[in-house]
């Protein structure tokens, strides 16, 4: 029976390629110090164009078999002007893409699907409400809403104190209850640190809303991370750093998606 759990699990299990962009540059995103980040320079040891996020966005979807991407624009997330000409050109290369731009209202929410989104990541750091989450659930329809559980170390990252008091189990099943299908999970201070992930919370989160497909994001450093993941109730998990230097590669890609995740790819 445990074999059966764990294969069906893994025929939904995807690996999401992030790009987080800033200043029109593709940057390796660190415990969440976004003042800190360097723009990315070598895929898997080759050097590149610093900051070229469409040679990222080529090395994740043609060389290791990514199909989604998801872009966080940095420069929009801390309120400053949408990153039109980038966005737009990721988009372009059909790849569906998953956009955080801060989205703050139905509007903005909307404005992120003319630039080529194929959902829209409402984060909870920019949320003002979730009365706002669920208006743009409804307006947009929540199967093309993702809900980006934000945290750092753990705890909620917002600026909103009625949210601020809630545990991230209560936010996840919140954001159930407005309307949201998708979930992710991202710790801010696990991002690109190597530190692993919080597994006990995020089987706990899976548990208290059931209905979310759910990925992580943050922490993810190798193969036996993704077997964690799966056995935690997670349909997928959003990389950076693993794919980027060459941790997690093609093959374990396609292993990830089509094999049984108790088995290391060539096993």
């Amino acid at each position: 029976m445990a074999s059966t759990i764990s294969l069906l699990r893994i025929l939904a299990f995807e690996l999401t390629g992030v790009i987080d962009v800033r200043e029109g540059r593709a940057v390796h995103a660190r415990g969440g110090h976004r003042a800190r980040y360097e723009p990315v320079s070598a895929l898997a040891g080759v050097a590149i164009a610093a900051g070229d996020a469409e040679a990222l966005a080529s090395h994740y979807v043609d060389r290791l078999g990514i199909q989604t991407l998801y872009v966080a624009d940095l420069d929009a997330i801390l309120g400053g002007a949408v990153q039109d000409e980038l966005l737009c050109g990721l988009a372009a290369a059909g790849t569906p893409l998953w956009i955080d731009t801060g989205i703050r209202s139905v509007d903005s929410a909307s404005r992120a699907f003319d630039l080529g989104a194929t959902r829209v990541v409402v984060g909870l750091e920019t949320l003002p409400s979730f009365e706002t989450l669920e208006d743009i659930c409804s307006k947009i329809g929540g199967d093309r809403v993702v809900f980006s559980l934000d945290l750092r170390n753990g705890q909620p990252l917002t600026r909103e104190p009625a949210i601020q008091s809630m545990s991230a189990t209560a936010l996840a099943a919140r954001a159930a209850d407005a309307g949201a299908r998708t979930l992710v999970v991202l710790d801010l201070a696990r991002v690109g640190m190597g530190a692993g992930l919080d597994i006990a919370l995020l089987t706990n989160i899976n548990e208290s809303a059931p209905g979310l497909v759910s990925f992580a994001g943050g922490g993810v450093r190798d193969w036996n991370d993704l077997v964690s993941l799966s056995n935690a109730g997670c349909s997928g998990a959003l990389v950076a750093t693993a794919l980027q230097n060459g941790t997690l590669t093609a093959a374990h890609i396609t292993a990830a998606r089509d094999l049984d995740l108790h088995l290391e790819p060539g096993t």
